[in-house]
C-alpha cells in the first residue's frame, strides 16, 4: 500500500471539481423505499465554496428516499462580531434557519443541529449552550467538539488540539454541562486516540455519546499497515461499544484521511467497489454496537472527495442487504432519530 506521501489534507478539490467529476457515474437507488435520515452532513457558503439547500437537495435527487437529516457543526457562518466564545451560536442560527425553511418539504433539512462550543471553557461554557438551545429553537440537539490529534501526515491535514484534551479537567468540566441540559456530545477523534474516550464515558454515564466516522480510521502514514490498523481499531470498537451511553456513525469513510484513494481514479468508484472497502468497518461497528446503536450517515460534502451521494447509500444498502427490516431500519432511520430526538420524520 502506498505511504500516500502527497497527502495534503482531507479536502483538496473544489466543489465544482467534484461535482463534475461525480457526475461521471451514476446508479439506480437500491431498495428506494427505504427511509433514510443523513445523521452527518454539513452545509456551508464561505471561501471552501457554495453547498446549500439547493446543493445538498441535488445529491438527494439520486432516488434515495431521505425523509430527514441532522446538520453537524463544520465552523460554517460564525458570528463576525461579539465575544469570541459566542460566535459559533451564528452556526446554529444559520442552521435553525434552514430546518424552519424545509420543515413542511419533503425532505426536512437540519432537524436535528449538532453546533460547537467550547467545553474547554469549563463552567463558562454555559452561556454558550444556552445562546445556542435559545438560537436552535428545538432543533438544536448537542455538541461537537472536536478533539482529533496526531503525530503523522493525518495531524497535518486537520487536527484541533492540543493533545489529550478529553482528558483535561476545564474540558471535563464543560462537558459536565451537557446532560444537564439534555444535551448529547459527538466525539470527533482518530482512531488511535480511541482508548481516551472510554474514561470519558466512564466519567459521564448519564451524556450521550456518539463517535463519529467509525471512529477515525487512518490510512495515512505511518497508520499505512491496513491489516494492522483494523485489528487495532477492532479491539477498540468492541471495548468502547460495552459502554451503553455511546452510540456509532457509520460512515466518514470516504475522508482521504483514510488512504483508499479513490480520489486518484479518473471515474469516482461504483457502490460495489466502496461496499467492498467498507464492509469489514461497518460489520464491525454494527456487530459491536447492535443496530439500535449505530446510524448511517453521508458526511456529505467532505466524503465526496471519494464517491457520489447515491453510491454511498447503495453501497450501505449492498453491505446491509442480509439483515433484517427491523435491522434496517434502525440503522438508516430510527437510532438517529431516537438518538437525537427528532419527531416523526418518516414517510
Amino acid at each position: 500500500m502506498s505511504t500516500d506521501k502527497e497527502f495534503i489534507g482531507n479536502t483538496p478539490r473544489g466543489l465544482e471539481e467534484l461535482r463534475q467529476w461525480t457526475s461521471r457515474r451514476s446508479e439506480v437507488p437500491l431498495a428506494p423505499e427505504i427511509p433514510i435520515i443523513d445523521a452527518h452532513h454539513h452545509l456551508y457558503d464561505d471561501e471552501r465554496g457554495r453547498y446549500l439547500t439547493p446543493e445538498i437537495g441535488a445529491e438527494i435527487a439520486s432516488g434515495h428516499n431521505v425523509v430527514a437529516t441532522v446538520y453537524l457543526q463544520h465552523s460554517a457562518a460564525y458570528r463576525t462580531d461579539g465575544p469570541e466564545h459566542l460566535r459559533p451560536v451564528g452556526e446554529v442560527e444559520f442552521a435553525a434557519s434552514i430546518a424552519r425553511q424545509t420543515a413542511d418539504g419533503p425532505i426536512r433539512l437540519c432537524q436535528g443541529i449538532v453546533g460547537h462550543a467550547n467545553l474547554a471553557l469549563g463552567d463558562d461554557v454555559l452561556p454558550v449552550l444556552e445562546a445556542s438551545i435559545q438560537a436552535g429553537d428545538s432543533y438544536f440537539k448537542g455538541v461537537r467538539h472536536g478533539t482529533t490529534w496526531d503525530a503523522g501526515r493525518a495531524g497535518a491535514g486537520r487536527t484541533f488540539g492540543p493533545r489529550h484534551l478529553l482528558s483535561s479537567p476545564d474540558f471535563r468540566q464543560g462537558f459536565a454541562q451537557l446532560s444537564k441540559l439534555n444535551l448529547s456530545f459527538d466525539a470527533w477523534i482518530f482512531h488511535p486516540q480511541l482508548p481516551e474516550l472510554a474514561d470519558l464515558l466512564r466519567t459521564f454515564p448519564d451524556t450521550p455519546v456518539v463517535l463519529n466516522h467509525c471512529g477515525g480510521i487512518l490510512g495515512v502514514a505511518p497508520h499505512t499497515d491496513r491489516s494492522a490498523v483494523f485489528d487495532i481499531w477492532r479491539k477498540h470498537i468492541r471495548t468502547l461499544a460495552q459502554f451503553p451511553n455511546l452510540s456509532v456513525k457509520l460512515g466518514g469513510l470516504g475522508m482521504l484521511y483514510g488512504g483508499w484513494r479513490f480520489h486518484h481514479e479518473a471515474d469516482p468508484p461504483d457502490s460495489q467497489t466502496l461496499a467492498k472497502a467498507w464492509q469489514p468497518y461497518i460489520e464491525t461497528c454494527v456487530e459491536a454496537f447492535g443496530p439500535s446503536r449505530a446510524m448511517f450517515e453521508s458526511n456529505f460534502p467532505v466524503d465526496k472527495q471519494s464517491c457520489g451521494y447515491g453510491a454511498l447509500w447503495n453501497a450501505f444498502k449492498r453491505i446491509t442487504q442480509s439483515y433484517s427490516d427491523s435491522e434496517r431500519s434502525a440503522l438508516f432511520h430510527g437510532t438517529a432519530s431516537n438518538f437525537y430526538r427528532l419527531s416523526a420524520v418518516q414517510r
